[in-house]
């Protein structure tokens, strides 16, 4: 099995794009083969879900979110981005294979992650939120087929939900940004609490009939109130140590 520092926010950490994965346009068309064998379900431990991802799952199988976490997920704290990862873990009594795998299909499939979804394409989004699309490399054989990136990302709603992907992707490059402040300035049980609220605001404080990206917003701004309260906990708890000394 692979370690939780090998996968954080956006994949496997040792993942390098090269030349030979360039940018697709969305008129441009590409070609893969596919024999339907499920192999690209088996043995995949670097499935990450977005807090979008967890709650279409959670909507899906009719489950508050941070069951479907606590059940189907691992989480942690990701080595390079410091922030709450979540991914699948697999199953270790079926050979590491995904928990959705169910007789060589997916069990989710209309609420399957982005990273599945996406496959044999991955999504890029830059700091300014420019979404970019390329295709990775595979080598599974079979029927090839070729179809055109637009009409792909709309057969499986890629297209319909990139808006969502985007607001996710780019409040966690802001809230990286502020992560390693917080490892400084925080003693290691309020870094917890801290790092528990924002899994809460992240992942897991979500009505399923509501909409993600207001209740996102709304999730976030309660973390920020969260994170007040615990600068003037460690405040104090520094001071008292100061006056202790």
């Amino acid at each position: 099995m692979i370690k939780d520092s090998q996968v954080d926010l956006c994949g496997a950490v040792d993942f390098a794009r090269d030349e030979s994965m360039p940018d697709l346009t969305r008129d441009q068309l590409f070609s893969f083969a596919c024999k339907g064998c499920g192999d690209c379900c088996r043995g995949r431990e670097d499935i990450v879900l977005s807090g979008y991802d967890l709650y279409q799952i959670a909507k899906r199988l009719n489950l508050p979110p941070w069951i479907v976490a606590s059940s189907f997920c691992r989480n942690y704290i990701g080595k390079e981005s410091l922030l709450p990862v979540l991914r699948l873990a697999p199953r270790k009594d079926a050979g590491n294979n995904c928990p959705f795998l169910y007789q060589n299909r997916c069990s989710i499939h209309d609420a399957k992650p982005l990273a599945c979804a996406l496959y044999p394409l991955a999504q890029e989004i830059s700091a300014e939120g420019r979404v970019s699309y390329f295709l990775q490399p595979v080598n599974c054989g079979g029927k090839v087929f070729q179809v055109r990136v637009r009409d792909y990302l709309a057969l499986y709603s890629i297209d319909a939900r990139e808006s969502e992907d985007v607001t996710w992707a780019l409040t966690c490059m802001k809230l990286e940004r502020r992560a390693e402040q917080w490892q400084a300035s925080f003693e290691p049980v309020l870094l917890r609490r801290l790092y528990q609220k924002l899994t809460d605001a992240l992942y897991c404080s979500y009505e399923l009939e509501k909409p993600f990206r207001a209740q996102l917003e709304g999730n976030l701004a309660w973390f920020e109130e969260q994170l007040k309260r615990l600068e003037q906990m460690q405040i104090h708890r520094s001071t008292i140590k100061k006056t202790d000394g």
